[in-house]
């Protein structure tokens, strides 16, 4: 059997399996060259034969690894056309990438990150304007019903049909906004 520790690990959105001095191409990090970067979103880490495995992640756990170069991947061509058509286009596009190698896999004592506990604060803040938020939102529904005595003019014509029936005028599905507001009147 194999006697190597290796793990499975969150980095910029995608999973990757590595082991120490392992060195990997992911999608391009906000890192410097020759810099030490943390993972902590560890997902399952195997230390001959013993497998632990996060729900999501392994708490404590982290790989560290070293930036050793930003690179360009290959070139790729993009082509699309439609036969008979005359339509065709040719793009390409090379995607950039980080170059790491694994220095470390700590299974346990890692520093834990700092603002996920940060998040978890915000939404007690938030969750009492939530509850303010409709009561702002019925104070302006009332005003256009104390304003339309004082201006018929800025009311809509559904408004004002409202208000013709509501007095029991006659005949408004054909009244244009200036008969509603001569009848209202």
């Amino acid at each position: 059997q194999k006697s190597y520790m290796y793990a499975i690990v969150e980095i910029a959105g995608q999973q990757f399996k590595v082991q120490k001095d392992q060195k990997i191409f992911v999608h391009r990090l906000d890192a410097q060259e020759g810099k030490k970067v943390d993972f902590d979103k560890v997902l399952l880490i195997e230390d001959k034969g013993k497998v632990t495995l996060g729900a999501p992640a392994i708490k404590g756990a982290a790989v560290s690894a070293k930036v050793e170069e930003h690179v360009k991947g290959d070139k790729v061509i993009v082509f699309r056309k439609k036969r008979r058509k005359g339509y065709r286009k040719k793009n390409g596009h090379r995607q950039s990438f980080t170059s790491l190698t694994i220095t470390d896999i700590v299974a346990s004592g890692a520093k834990v990150a700092k603002p996920a506990a940060e998040k978890k604060e915000t939404p007690k803040t938030e969750a009492a304007p939530k509850a303010e938020a409709p009561k702002k939102e019925a104070a302006p529904k009332a005003a256009p019903k104390a304003e339309a005595g004082n201006d018929l003019s800025k009311m809509t014509v559904a408004e004002l049909k409202d208000m013709a029936k509501a007095k029991g005028i006659e005949g408004i599905s054909s009244m244009k906004k200036a008969d509603l507001i001569a009848a209202l009147s």
